[in-house]
């Protein structure tokens, strides 16, 4: 009997959510170019959506906590600071906590390390209260769990292209839509559902910056996500779940804006790919037999969607979560404190000379060159001490999927080589999980051609394909069953 098979799990589930946007007047540029540094107000709510996941074979078993928190980048300690309140709070240890950001762009920059700078004064509550606010929640969200199936699908959508372009009149690259160049345009979806048939959550995984809103919106904004979330939530039901892919290279197809339509309409074209593809799913826990024909005009082909047999009930069952590091050499020209510094004086300098001849144009780009070098200041801080950085990777088999979280912001050839080499078996990539360090890991061959991510990134070329051998091998030796 011919037999078509849906991927699927089985496991217990509980999501929720709560509000965590910032007080209006907070510090807010996230962008070298904006002249503004307080928010002025709010284009939609910013979300922490927490998925409690837990197997329903292992008794033993603790419980995967997975924060999405619409944030674009938060610092090392916040992060802990996160985890220790849900470890507080739950029976999952710390290894067993992702908190993984949408990084979207129009929350704006939330670290301490800005405390001095205008509306700098509202960061440090702020965080204070982040921190118990998603602990909180997730005590509530543990008490929830209860059985549930999880139904996968992969889908297209078009929103993210390739954001390195190469500008001839300047004969450089510049961070920007090029329309020739690749983007991956999967979709990855799971529609977790209770016992009773509801539906619990939709999970969308996507790689595409949400950087639509740009330099000159002043409103706190989840970006295209928000409208995204919206669409899904109003048809499916349930919570939807955001989980940024691998976007080093992609960004929406029109973006760099101050128009919250812009983002509005990006987040709907997202929203309504993920429905297209959520409707062609079948009811969880079946599937699709050919049936044999029936004679009428012709011999018809029927098939019908019929429970799971055994084998595959047992298979949908998988529940192994584990963990590895990867060392990442720094790169060999990764600039000083002291280089970067000096820099840093030069364009401080050049700014206070536009300021005195009121050039705004030169105003926006010296003040944008200072910001870089502070946030290279930034970097260079935050970096693990030591000629490598130690990437923490953790893989979940559940069911019929993969599930690898990873900090970071990596190039797309990360994911689609896995998902090439691992097909037809579903892989979901979460970026920028338990940090934002060591920041953006591109692929070898476009290091040396002065591309805003390469030039930012502080690992050497080489680290990317070494990251996607390593987790290779490890997902080999445990489909082999070495593991």
């Amino acid at each position: 009997m011919k037999v078509i098979q849906t991927p699927q799990a089985s496991c217990k589930a509980a999501v929720g959510r709560c509000d965590i946007t910032p007080p209006v007047g907070i510090y807010h540029r996230m962008w070298g170019a904006a002249l503004h540094d307080r928010a002025t107000g709010v284009h939609r709510p910013l979300f922490a959506t927490l998925l409690c996941l837990q197997s329903d074979s292992d008794p033993a078993s603790k419980p995967v906590i997975l924060v999405s928190l619409d944030h674009c980048i938060l610092d090392r300690q916040e992060i802990q600071s996160i985890k220790q309140s849900i470890a507080r709070s739950t029976d999952a240890g710390s290894d067993n906590i992702l908190v993984t950001l949408t990084h979207t762009h129009g929350a704006g920059w939330m670290s301490r390390s800005r405390s001095d700078l205008p509306g700098g004064e509202l960061l440090a509550p702020y965080l204070d209260q982040l921190a118990d606010q998603i602990g909180a929640l997730a005590e509530q969200v543990q008490a929830q769990l209860s059985p549930c199936t999880m139904i996968y699908a992969k889908g297209r959508c078009n929103l993210a292209a390739h954001r390195n372009y190469l500008d001839e009149q300047q004969k450089r690259f510049v961070c920007g839509l090029n329309p020739t160049g690749f983007a991956d345009d999967t979709l990855m979806l799971s529609r977790i559902t209770s016992i009773e048939g509801n539906t619990l959550a939709t999970v969308v995984n996507y790689a595409c910056h949400p950087t639509t809103l740009a330099w000159e919106n002043t409103l706190i904004s989840p970006d295209w996500i928000g409208a995204m979330r919206e669409v899904i939530e109003k048809e499916e039901g349930g919570l939807c779940l955001f989980l940024q892919g691998a976007s080093g290279d992609l960004g929406p197809r029109e973006g760099f804006v101050g128009d919250t339509e812009v983002a509005e309409r990006n987040g709907r074209q997202v929203g309504f790919a993920s429905l297209s593809t959520l409707a062609t799913l079948p009811k969880p826990m079946t599937q699709y037999c050919y049936t044999g024909s029936v004679v009428s005009g012709t011999r018809i082909g029927t098939w019908q969607h019929q429970p799971l047999d055994s084998d595959s009930l047992n298979t949908i069952r998988t529940w192994h979560w584990e963990s590895l590091t990867v060392d990442l050499p720094y790169r060999h020209d990764l600039p000083t404190v002291e280089e970067t510094l000096q820099e840093q004086e030069h364009w401080q300098k050049l700014l206070e000379q536009a300021q005195a001849a009121n050039d705004l144009e030169k105003i926006r780009d010296s003040r944008a060159q200072v910001e870089q070098c502070t946030r290279q200041l930034t970097r260079l801080g935050h970096l693990i001490p030591g000629r490598c950085y130690p990437l923490e990777i953790h893989i979940g088999f559940v069911g019929d999927a993969i599930w690898i979280f990873l900090p970071g912001e990596i190039y797309q050839i990360f994911q689609t080589t896995l998902r090439e080499r691992f097909a037809p078996k579903l892989i979901f990539v979460t970026t920028l999980t338990n940090d934002w360090q060591p920041g953006y890991i591109p692929e070898a061959s476009s290091y040396g051609y002065d591309i805003y991510q390469e030039v930012i990134a502080a690992t050497a070329p080489g680290c990317l394909e070494v990251l996607i051998e390593s987790i290779t091998r490890r997902i080999d030796d445990r489909l082999k069953g070495k593991r």
